[in-house]
C-alpha cells in the first residue's frame, strides 16, 4: 500500500474518496440523519454523498427540512473533508500525531496542491509552493480553515441575530453558512435558502468574501500569508490566478447586468447599484460558490450559456472549487496570444511557461468538455428536459457549483447517480487527468519523423 501511495498518489486519493463516499451513505442513510426519523432512500443518500464530498452543493432532497441536526452535522463534517482534499488531510494527521513530515507525505501532499509535481525529471522550484514548504502549507491550510470559517461566522452572527434569529440557531446557521461559503459548497440551512438575505448586503458581501478566498487555493493563500503586500515575491501562479479570478469576476458581473437589466423576474425590478451589487454577487457564486438570490430558471437563456462558461472555467488550482481551474484558462489564452504574436514562448509577468503544462492545460479542457457533453447527452434522453436547462446543471456538478434550474431535484433514481458520477469526475477527474499526463513525459532515446497536419 505505501508503494502504491508514493508511486500514484493521485489513484490513492481516489480511492479514499469512494470510500469516503459509501461511508457518508451508510450515514446519511441512517434513520437518525433524517429529520422524520425514517431511512434516506439510497439514491438519494448516495447523491447527498456525493455532493457533500465533492463540495458541489447540489441535492435531490431539501437540505434544510430533510435531515435532522445528526444529518446536518455529517454535512458539515464532510464539506470540511473534501474541501481540504483527502491527501493533505492525511498529511495534516500525520504532521499532527508525529510532528514531523517525512519525504512520503511531502510529496502526497504536494501532489495534491499541484499535479505537475507528477512530472518526471527536473521540476522548477519556482511552483507555487517548493517541495520544502509542504509542512508550512499544511499548516496555513489547516488555519485557513479555522480562522477564516470562524471570522466569516463571527461576521455573520450580528446580522443573524438582528434579524430575529434565535442565539443558538443563529449561532449554528453562522458555522454552517461559513463552512459553506469558504469550502464553495452553497447548501443553506434554512428552507428559503438565502432568500430572507437577498437585500442584506452586508450578508451577501460576507458569503462573497469567503468564496472568493475559497477559490482562490491555498498554494495562494499561503503566498498571501507570507508576502502579502510585496507583489514582486508572488509566484507566476499567485499572480494568474489573482488576476484571472479578478477578470472573470467583473466580466461575468458584466455580462449578467446586461443579459438580466430588463428580465422582471430577476433584476428587471432593481435599480442600477443594487443590478450591479446582484450581478457580482451571481458571477461570483457561479465561480463554484452555489448560493443564489434568484431563481435560476427565470433567468434568459443567455445568462444561463454565460454562468455554463464561468461555471465550467471554475476556481483556482488547489482550492475548494472546481472547474478546469481559472490557471489552466490563463495558459490556454497565453498560448493564443503567443501564437497570435509568432512568438515561441508563452510569457507572462517576466516569466516563461514551458510547453508540458500547455500540454496538461488542453488535457483537462479536453478531458472537462467530454465529461459534460457525455453526461448532458445522457440526461436529456433520460428527462426531456430543456437542453439550456441540462446543459447548465451537468456544469454545475462538473464545476461543483451547486446553483441548480430545479431540475435535479426532479431527477428519478438513475439519472441522479448519472449526475452523481460527473459530479465525482468533475472534482477527481481532473487533478488525476493533469497527474497522469504530467508523469508520462520521459526521455526517449529517439523521435520520430516531423509532418505537419492541416489544423484550422
Amino acid at each position: 500500500m505505501e508503494d502504491f501511495t508514493g508511486r500514484s498518489p493521485s489513484r490513492f486519493a481516489i480511492l479514499i474518496f469512494t470510500a469516503l463516499i459509501l461511508v457518508f451513505t451508510l450515514l446519511f442513510s441512517l434513520p437518525i440523519a433524517s429529520a422524520d426519523g425514517r431511512m434516506t432512500p439510497l439514491a438519494d443518500a448516495f447523491f447527498t454523498a456525493v455532493s457533500v464530498i465533492c463540495v458541489t452543493g447540489l441535492a435531490t432532497v431539501d437540505m434544510a427540512t430533510h435531515w435532522s441536526l445528526v444529518g446536518h452535522t455529517f454535512v458539515y463534517i464532510g464539506v470540511q473533508i473534501g474541501a481540504v482534499g483527502v491527501l493533505t488531510l492525511a498529511s495534516i494527521l500525520g504532521l499532527v500525531i508525529s510532528r514531523r513530515l517525512g519525504l512520503r507525505a511531502k510529496l502526497m501532499a504536494a501532489s495534491d496542491s499541484n499535479p505537475m509535481r507528477g512530472h518526471r525529471g527536473p521540476v522548477a522550484e519556482g511552483q507555487a509552493v517548493r517541495l520544502g514548504e509542504i509542512g508550512n502549507l499544511l499548516v496555513t491550510v489547516a488555519l485557513s480553515l479555522i480562522v477564516i470559517e470562524g471570522a466569516i461566522a463571527i461576521l455573520l452572527f450580528p446580522r443573524m441575530v438582528i434579524d430575529g434569529i434565535p442565539t443558538w440557531d443563529a449561532i449554528w446557521n453562522s458555522l454552517y453558512y461559513s463552512a459553506m461559503a469558504f469550502t464553495n459548497t452553497g447548501f443553506t440551512p434554512n428552507a428559503g435558502g438565502i432568500g430572507q438575505f437577498a437585500n442584506d448586503y452586508w450578508f451577501l458581501s460576507i458569503l462573497m468574501l469567503g468564496v472568493f478566498l475559497g477559490a482562490l487555493g491555498f498554494p495562494v493563500i499561503y503566498a498571501l500569508k507570507r508576502h502579502l503586500w510585496h507583489v514582486r515575491y508572488w509566484s507566476l501562479h499567485v499572480k494568474l490566478t489573482i488576476v484571472t479570478t479578478v477578470i472573470l469576476l467583473f466580466a461575468g458581473a458584466l455580462a449578467i447586468s446586461l443579459l438580466e437589466f430588463d428580465n422582471p423576474k430577476t433584476f428587471g425590478t432593481l435599480n442600477f447599484s443594487d443590478t450591479v451589487f446582484q450581478s457580482l454577487f451571481f458571477s461570483m457564486m457561479t465561480r463554484s460558490g452555489g448560493f443564489s438570490t434568484v431563481e435560476i430558471g427565470d433567468m434568459n437563456g443567455s445568462s444561463l450559456l454565460v454562468a455554463d462558461m464561468l461555471m465550467f472555467i471554475g476556481g483556482g488550482s488547489a482550492s475548494t472549487g472546481g472547474g478546469i481551474k481559472v490557471t489552466t484558462l490563463a495558459v490556454i489564452f497565453l498560448a493564443a496570444a503567443a501564437e497570435a504574436k509568432g512568438s515561441p514562448d508563452m510569457e507572462a509577468f517576466g516569466r516563461r511557461v514551458p510547453p508540458d503544462v500547455l500540454r496538461v492545460a488542453l488535457s483537462v479542457v479536453l478531458w472537462g468538455a467530454t465529461i459534460v457533453a457525455l453526461s448532458t447527452i445522457v440526461l436529456l434522453q433520460m428527462t426531456k428536459a430543456p437542453l439550456d436547462h441540462v446543459l447548465f446543471d451537468v456544469i454545475s456538478a462538473f464545476g461543483t457549483v451547486g446553483l441548480s434550474t430545479g431540475l435535479t431535484a426532479e431527477l428519478d433514481n438513475p439519472a441522479k447517480y448519472v449526475l452523481a458520477m460527473t459530479m465525482f469526475l468533475g472534482r477527481v477527474g481532473t487533478v488525476t487527468l493533469a497527474a497522469a499526463v504530467a508523469a508520462t513525459t520521459s526521455s526517449k532515446l529517439y523521435r520520430r519523423p516531423e509532418e505537419r497536419p492541416i489544423v484550422g
